[in-house]
């Protein structure tokens, strides 16, 4: 089967914290609405294809919740990968798209959510103190030498830091980039851009 003809889907049970990574086909995913459970029995991510649209009602590790989104078909069905969060904290829930890209996303899901456990009642105001210092720093040298522009030609941006992201949006378009800032390899991942390319709205 074709990367073309299926898509790879991803979340974290939050009963077992287990990873569950299925593929499945476009066909499977618009025919009817479709429901992947964790082997444990604990949780479940379900779509719903309604022509122009998916429905999608993802569990999420960070929160214990369910989130209920709504991503427009040709998106869900073609896109590198898309990635669905916890308005409660920031951190990613789920991931749909290409194989390696759906692996590398729950790869930091898990690095977030461990760290997520670890932190318990700590109190603070990001989930990673010490990387989103570091992150403001190297987005800071970044904007220095002009490397923040947007796709609509606009150099005018602004910034909103999350509890585990950084959000960069086009003053002018209103196009965003986030940007995740909860492990080290999202750092790395900063260090080694010489220019952050924001999506500009049409």
């Amino acid at each position: 089967m074709s990367a073309e003809e299926s898509r790879t889907l991803g979340f974290i049970c939050p009963k077992c914290r287990q990873s569950v990574i299925v593929e499945r086909s476009v066909f499977s995913l618009t025919a009817a609405p479709m429901r992947i459970a964790c082997p444990c029995g604990g949780s479940y991510l379900q779509t719903d294809y309604q022509g122009d649209r998916f429905l999608l009602e993802a569990p999420c590790v960070a929160c214990g919740g369910r989130h209920l989104a709504r991503c427009p078909s040709e998106a869900f069905l073609r896109r590198k990968a898309l990635r669905f969060t916890c308005g409660k904290t920031g951190l990613d829930c789920c991931c749909v798209g290409e194989e390696l890209e759906v692996f590398r996303a729950v790869k930091h899901m898990e690095e977030a959510a461990d760290q997520l456990k670890e932190r318990g009642e700590e109190p603070g105001s990001f989930l990673n103190e010490l990387v989103m210092e570091e992150m403001l720093a190297e987005l800071r040298d970044i904007a220095k030498r002009g490397g923040v522009r947007c796709t609509c030609g606009s150099t005018r941006w602004r910034m909103q830091m999350e509890y585990a992201a950084i959000r960069l949006t086009c003053a002018d378009c209103g196009g965003a980039l986030r940007l995740n800032a909860a492990t080290m390899d999202d750092l790395n991942d900063l260090c080694c851009q010489d220019e952050l390319l924001i999506q500009g709205n049409p």
